[in-house]
Formats: C-alpha cells, structure tokens, sequence
C-alpha cells in the first residue's frame, strides 16, 4: 500500500526496502543471513529489499528482530513532518496485515513511532466477517481497547469480556488476548499499544 504526503512520497514499500537493505549492510550481513535468522526466503528478503512485493506486519517484525531493532524503528523516518506533528487523514492510516488477518478483518496503523524507542502503537480495527475465527496475541507493553461500532466478546487469558459501543478494556500485550465472538456488525474499535519506557531498540 502506497502512502504519501506532502513531506515524503516515497512509497512505504521503497522506504522499507531501503531501511532494510541499509540495516542489514551495516551490520554486515548477507542476504542469506537475515533470511535465515528471520525464517523467511532468501528471495522474499531480496523482493521487499527492492519493493517488489508487500508483506505482512509479522514478517516485518521477524526482519527488525533479526536485524536486531523494533519493528517501530523501521518505520521511524517515514514521513516524519516538520512541524513536530504527525497527521493522518480519514482513511489514510497504514493497512497492515497481522496473523490470522483474512478478508472483511483490516488493521490501520495511525501513527509512526519517529524516535530511538518505541512508546505506543494505536490500531483502527474493523471486523466485518462475523464467522471468522482469530489466532491468539501475545506482545510487549499494555494494551487498550476502545469500542466505537458494534458488540463483542474479548478473551483475555481465562476471562471473557463483553465490549460494546463506548466501552473500554486494558490488559497486559503479554497475556494470551483474541477476539472470542462477533455479536454485532460491523465492529469497529481503537486498540492502542503503549510500551514500557525500557522497552528500547536492542
């Protein structure tokens, strides 16, 4: 997916690709070295290198692990503004894909960390198939949902929660937590990830 803005119009894609490509001679790799260490093709690595093919948020992150930063690093220059300020318009937040992410399930990303460290990650999530079946998360730092659309049950660790329109629920990224059942739709929610001040780049 192609974002720009008046500051940067790079593609994410060619951005990525750099940011990659640069990290990995850096450090001296090879290729087949950062392929391996992610588990990943040598030719996937060597496509989202040259922005050839798009991948997903999970095979981003096995790439910054193996690259030895966060994830919220690779993105951290994209379209950084002048002013201090970080806008994203209606319908223009990144779409990512997650595992478990099928059709009628999207992620948007709505801001960029810009700094060393990543502090918060927030996600516009809309689910709109009311059979799908999700895979179980698990992550650094808190996470906390806000509900704006629709009604749901949220499982996280042993409990099972019900969230609707308006409501709210906060929990720990590395408890076990999934959607458990889609009661009303379309659903759409707020999650946002904040992570703890010494969770830095390695």
């Amino acid at each position: 997916m192609e974002i720009e803005n008046s500051e940067n119009s790079q593609p994410l894609c060619e951005y990525l690709g750099s940011v990659i490509r640069e990290l990995r001679s850096r450090h001296g790799l090879t290729i087949a070295e950062v392929s391996e260490r992610a588990g990943i093709s040598r030719g996937m690595l060597s496509k989202i290198e040259n922005a050839q093919t798009a991948t997903s948020l999970d095979t981003l992150a096995q790439i910054a692990n193996a690259l030895g930063v966060t994830l919220s690093h690779l993105f951290s220059n994209y379209g950084k503004p002048r002013g201090g300020a970080q806008l994203v318009k209606s319908g223009k937040g990144m779409e990512v894909v997650r595992r478990g992410t099928r059709n009628g399930h999207t992620y948007h990303l709505l801001a960029y960390d810009q700094g060393p460290k990543k502090t918060f990650e927030p996600f516009l999530i809309t689910l709109e198939d009311p059979g799908e079946k999700f895979s179980t998360f698990e992550h650094a730092g808190t996470e906390f949902i806000y509900m704006l659309e629709g009604k749901l049950e949220y499982r996280v660790g042993q409990e099972v929660y019900l969230i609707e329109s308006g409501d709210s629920l906060t929990f720990r990224g590395e408890i076990p937590h999934r959607p458990e059942q889609l009661l009303q739709m379309p659903i759409r929610f707020l999650a946002i990830i904040h992570y703890d001040s010494s969770n830095e780049d390695k």
